[in-house]
C-alpha cells in the first residue's frame, strides 16, 4: 500500500521519537546503575527520573507533555496520533507497531494489546487483522516475519507463542474497565494460562513473582504458611507480559477508571489513536483536515439540503432521488475507468426497537416500508444496523460492502454507525430525526466523508458528500455541521475533556434525580387534564388516529387548487448549504448537475404511499394522486410532469395536510360539542403522562443556573441540564424562579412528560408547568393556580404551528373553567388551570399579568 505524504511524515516523527527514547532509556539505565553503586555522586539525575520527557523535548519541544507511569511506578511512554476521520489511523497503527519493534524493543515478537471502545470498531478491526489478504494484516506479517497470531480474550496462548510470534490481542475497554474487577472474566482464575505462573505448590516462586509484579491478583484466602497464591487469569498474564497497548479512540479512555485499568496492565508503552485527543494527551503527530483533503482522502465539499417540508417522507424521497442520480454518475465513471462505485445512503431514524413503533417517532420499519414501495428498490437493497440487529454482517459472505456482488444501497440506523464504521461508498446521509435534536448531524457526518479508493474521481458529484434533513434553522444547522467536523478532527479544535463517569453517575452515564422533598406531598395530588373520550361507560385518553382521523370524511377534501399548478423546466430548489473544510464561507446554491428527473417516476401508487401518513386509506390516496397528475398531464408533457414530480408531491402534501387539519378540527369541536369528548382530569392509570415525575433519569453535562449565576431555588428538581434550556427559556426560568408567589416550576420534557393532543397529529409538549401560591395569606392549600406554558421566540410568533398551539391552549383554558373539569380528581377541584403561549417580544408583560 502506497502511503500518503502526511502518513510518511507522521511515521518519520514517530521513528525519531522512538530512537530518542531508546537512547535516553539506555542512558538513564546507566545513570541509575552508577547512582545505585554510589549514591553520593553528583550526577545529573533527570535522565534516570524523567527520560521520556527528555526525549519528548528533543523531538517536539514546543508541545505540552504529561508524564505517566504504569502500575509498577515505572515511566510509561504514551503518545497520541491525532488523525481525522478517513485518515487511515489503523494503517498507521500497524506501521507504528513495526517501528516500535525495530527501534525501541529491538525484537519482532511479543504481545500487543489492541484496545477498542465499541463492538463496531472491534468487529471491523478483527476482520481486517485476521484477513491475510488485507493490507493491515500484511503489514503485521512483514513486521513479524510472517509469524502473526491474532487473539481474542477467550483464546488461549502460551509462553512459546509470545516468545516466537507477534501476538495481537483485541480487547474491548468496557470488558476490563470496572471498579469491581473480580466479576470480569479476564480477571478470573480461568486455568487456561497456567504456563505463565508457578505451580500451586511452589510457594517461593509465587512470592518472588509478586515481588517483581506486585499488582497481580491473588486469591482472597492465603495458602499454606500464609503465602498468597496468584490467580492464573488473563488479566494477570497481561500484567506479567508488559504489553504494548494500541488504544483506538484514545480520548474515550481518560476517565479515572479507564486510565487506571490501562496502566494496571503494566504496559511498556501506550499509543493512542484519536481524531479529537483528550486534554492531557501527548500529541506527537497532528494531522489536519486540510492535509487529508490535499491527499484526496475525503469527500468535500459537503452539501446540506435543508427541506422546508415538515414531512420526513419528503426528506427521504429527496435523498433517494439524489442517490439514484449519483449511481448514474457512478455507472458512467465505471464505463470510462473500470472502477466500481455504488453510492450508499445512510438513513438515521429515531426508533429501532420492535416495541417502539408508533406515530410519534420515525421507526426503522417505517423507513424500510417506504423504501420498498419506491420503484426499483427491493429488500436486498436495504440493511438495518442497530444494537440488536446487524444485517451488515450478511454482506461479508459476498465480499463486503465494497464488492460488486453486494446489493446494499440503503443502511437504516439510529446511532449504531456513530463511530468506527468505514465505508467509502457512503455518500448520502438522510437525517430523519426531530429537527430539535442537537446531535443528529454531529453523530453521523463523518461516516460519509471517506473518499473511495482514497483518490478523487474528477467527477464533481462523486467527489463530494451530501446530507438531507428537514426544518432546521440555518444558523443552528451550520453550527451542527461545524461541530460535526470538529468531532471528526477536521478542524484544529482542542481535544474535548472526557469526564470520569465513575463518579456521581450510573454506568450508562445518567443520574437519577428526585423531587425536592418540600414539593413531594403537593405534587402527589396534582393531576393534569387531558382530552378524554367516552368509550363503553368509561373515559379513556383521546387518540388522534382512532378518535379524530378515523372520523374525517375524505370525500370532503378539496384538491382543485392543484389542477393548475405552474410547472418549471428546472423545478424549485430547497435550501442547500455548500461548505468547505475551512468553513469560512457558506452559500446557498443548487447541487451541481444533479436533477431528480426520471421518465418513469410518474407512479400514482408510489405517490399514494408517499402520502399514507396523511391519508391512511391507500385507495383514496391513490385516487387523489391520480386525479392531480392526470389533470396536470392535460396541459403539460409527461416529461415536464416527471421533472416536477417532487414539486407536485410536495404541493399535494401541503394541500392534503391543510384539508386534513381543517376537517380534523371540525371533528374535534363536534366531539366536544356533543360531549363524546371532554377536557377533564382522570386519576386512572394513563401511563403517568398527566402527573409530574417523582424521579427523573437524566445526564447533567453542565448544570443550568439563573442568569445571575445563582442556583434555581423553586424548580421541582434541584438540578437541570444546561442543554435543556435555551437562552430565552433561561430568562423565563430566572424570572419565574424569583417570584414570591411561585410554589414550584418544572421544565416539561418533550416526548417524555405531559402533553396535549389537539386535532393535528403532533402532540403539544409545553415548556413549563408551574404552580402559584394563593394570594390569600391564610389559604389552606400550598398552591392555588397551575399554569401550562409554552414559550415562542421572535421568529415563531406568527408561525402556523404557533397559531395552532395558541388555539388549542385557548380551548384548553376555556374547557378548564367548566365546573366539572376536575370531578374525577377531588384534590384538583379547588384549583384553577390556565394554558398560555408566551411570545418573546412581550414575555415580561405576559408573565407579570399571570402573576398579578
Amino acid at each position: 500500500m502506497i502511503l500518503k505524504e502526511y502518513q510518511k511524515q507522521a511515521l518519520d516523527r514517530v521513528q525519531e521519537f522512538l530512537v530518542q527514547m531508546a537512547n535516553m532509556r539506555d542512558q538513564a539505565a546507566k545513570v541509575a546503575k552508577i547512582l545505585e553503586l554510589d549514591p553520593d555522586l553528583d550526577l545529573e539525575s533527570e535522565m534516570a527520573i524523567d527520560w521520556v520527557h527528555v526525549a519528548w523535548r528533543k523531538v517536539v519541544p514546543n508541545r505540552p507533555f504529561t508524564p505517566r507511569k504504569n502500575a509498577l511506578d515505572e515511566p510509561l511512554p504514551s503518545f497520541c496520533l491525532k488523525i481525522p476521520t478517513g485518515g487511515g489511523k489503523t494503517l498507521l497503527a500497524v506501521k507504528v507497531i513495526d517501528l516500535i519493534n525495530c527501534y525501541y524493543q529491538r525484537q519482532k515478537t511479543g504481545l500487543v494489546l489492541w484496545v477498542v471502545p465499541t463492538t463496531q470498531i472491534y468487529d471491523q478491526t478483527l476482520r481486517a487483522l485476521r484477513d491475510r489478504d488485507h493490507p493491515y494484516r500484511q503489514q503485521l506479517d512483514l513486521a513479524s516475519g510472517g509469524r502473526t497470531f491474532i487473539l481474542e480474550k477467550n483464546d488461549r496462548f502460551t509462553v512459546q507463542d509470545v516468545d516466537e510470534q507477534l501476538c495481537v490481542l483485541l480487547l474491548m475497554l468496557p470488558s476490563a474497565n470496572r471498579q469491581t474487577k473480580d466479576r470480569l472474566r479476564i480477571f478470573r482464575d480461568s486455568g487456561g494460562f497456567d504456563c505463565f505462573f508457578p505451580s500451586d505448590d511452589d510457594l517461593d516462586a509465587h512470592k518472588n513473582l509478586l515481588q517483581q509484579v506486585p499488582n497481580l491478583d491473588v486469591f482472597s484466602s492465603a495458602g499454606r504458611f500464609g503465602t498468597k497464591q496468584i490467580k492464573s487469569s488473563l488479566g494477570n498474564t497481561l500484567r506479567c507480559l508488559r504489553p504494548l497497548i494500541i488504544l483506538d479512540e484514545g480520548h474515550k479512555a481518560y476517565s479515572v477508571g479507564a486510565k487506571a485499568t490501562l496502566e494496571g496492565f503494566n504496559p511498556y508503552m501506550i499509543v493512542e489513536l484519536s481524531a479529537t485527543p483528550a486534554q492531557g494527551a501527548n500529541v506527537l503527530v497532528d494531522i489536519s483536515g486540510k492535509e487529508l483533503n490535499d491527499e484526496e482522502m475525503i469527500k468535500l465539499d459537503l452539501h446540506i439540503v435543508n427541506k422546508a417540508s415538515a414531512s420526513w417522507q419528503d426528506t427521504l424521497l429527496a435523498a433517494v432521488e439524489h442517490r439514484n442520480a449519483l449511481e448514474e454518475k457512478a455507472l458512467e465513471y465505471m464505463a470510462e475507468t473500470g472502477e466500481y462505485i455504488r453510492p450508499i445512503c445512510l438513513v438515521q431514524v429515531e426508533r429501532t426497537g420492535r416495541s417502539q413503533r408508533g406515530a410519534d417517532f420515525i421507526h426503522a420499519d417505517d423507513v424500510r416500508d417506504y423504501l420498498l414501495a419506491y420503484p426499483g428498490i427491493s429488500a436486498e437493497h436495504i440493511a438495518v444496523k442497530t444494537s440488536t440487529q446487524d444485517q451488515l454482517k450478511e454482506v461479508d459472505e459476498v465480499g463486503g460492502l465494497l464488492s460488486q456482488n453486494c446489493p446494499i444501497r440503503y443502511i437504516i440506523t439510529k446511532q449504531a454507525l456513530q463511530e468506527g464504521w468505514d465505508c467509502s461508498f457512503a455518500y448520502v446521509l438522510a437525517i430523519l430525526t426531530n429537527p430539535t435534536s442537537r446531535n443528529a448531524l454531529t453523530q453521523l457526518v463523518g461516516r460519509i466523508l471517506r473518499q473511495p479508493y482514497a483518490r478523487k474521481t474528477q467527477v464533481v458529484e462523486l467527489d463530494e458528500s451530501y446530507v438531507f434533513c428537514f426544518q432546521r434553522r440555518g444558523g443552528e444547522l451550520l453550527n451542527e455541521v461545524r461541530k460535526g467536523f470538529g468531532l471528526e478532527g477536521l478542524q484544529g479544535l482542542e481535544g474535548k475533556v472526557t469526564h470520569d463517569e465513575d463518579s456521581l453517575r450510573q454506568s450508562n452515564g445518567t443520574e437519577v434525580l428526585s423531587q425536592r422533598t418540600k414539593y413531594r406531598r403537593a405534587t402527589s395530588d396534582l393531576v393534569l387534564p387531558a382530552f378524554m373520550v367516552s368509550d363503553n361507560d368509561r373515559w379513556r385518553l383521546a387518540h388522534y388516529e382512532e378518535d379524530i382521523l378515523f372520523r374525517v370524511s375524505w370525500n370532503d377534501i378539496n384538491i382543485s387548487p392543484l389542477f393548475d399548478l405552474r410547472l418549471s423546466q428546472e423545478g424549485p430548489q430547497d435550501m442547500t448549504l455548500r461548505t468547505r473544510l475551512d468553513m469560512d464561507s457558506v452559500s446557498s446554491e443548487e447541487i451541481v448537475n444533479i436533477k431528480p428527473y426520471r421518465e418513469d417516476i410518474v407512479d400514482f401508487y408510489f405517490a399514494a404511499n408517499h402520502l399514507r401518513d396523511i391519508i391512511p386509506n391507500p385507495w383514496r390516496a391513490t385516487a387523489l394522486a391520480q386525479q392531480v397528475f392526470e389533470s396536470l398531464l392535460v396541459n403539460n408533457t409527461r416529461e415536464l410532469v416527471a421533472l416536477n414530480f417532487l414539486f407536485i408531491l410536495g404541493e399535494l402534501r401541503k394541500q392534503l395536510e391543510a384539508e386534513r387539519d381543517r376537517l380534523s378540527r371540525q371533528v374535534f369541536h363536534d366531539l366536544l360539542e356533543v360531549g363524546v369528548m371532554r377536557f377533564i382530569v382522570v386519576t386512572d392509570d394513563l401511563g403517568g403522562f398527566n402527573r409530574l415525575p417523582d424521579n427523573m433519569e437524566t445526564q447533567i453535562t453542565k448544570q443550568a443556573n439563573r442568569e445571575d449565576g445563582a442556583q434555581y431555588q423553586r424548580s421541582l428538581f434541584e438540578k437541570i441540564d444546561e442543554d435543556d434550556l435555551n437562552g430565552f427559556e433561561n430568562k423565563v426560568a430566572t424570572y419565574i424562579d424569583a417570584q414570591a408567589r411561585m410554589f414550584f416550576w418544572y421544565r416539561n420534557r418533550s416526548r417524555k412528560d405531559y402533553y396535549v393532543q389537539g386535532w393535528k397529529p403532533q402532540r403539544i409538549y409545553a415548556d413549563f408547568i408551574f404552580a402559584l401560591r394563593s394570594d390569600e395569606p391564610d389559604a389552606d392549600d400550598e398552591y392555588h393556580q397551575v399554569f401550562v406554558m409554552e414559550t415562542k421566540g421572535f421568529h415563531l410568533k406568527q408561525a402556523d404551528d404557533t397559531n395552532y398551539k395558541r388555539s388549542v391552549f385557548d380551548l384548553c383554558s376555556k374547557q378548564a373553567q367548566k365546573r366539572d373539569w376536575a370531578q374525577f380528581a377531588p384534590a384538583m377541584r379547588n384549583k384553577t388551570m390556565r394554558f398560555e403561549i408566551v411570545d418573546q417580544d412581550e414575555w415580561e408583560h405576559k408573565l407579570n399579568t399571570m402573576f398579578a
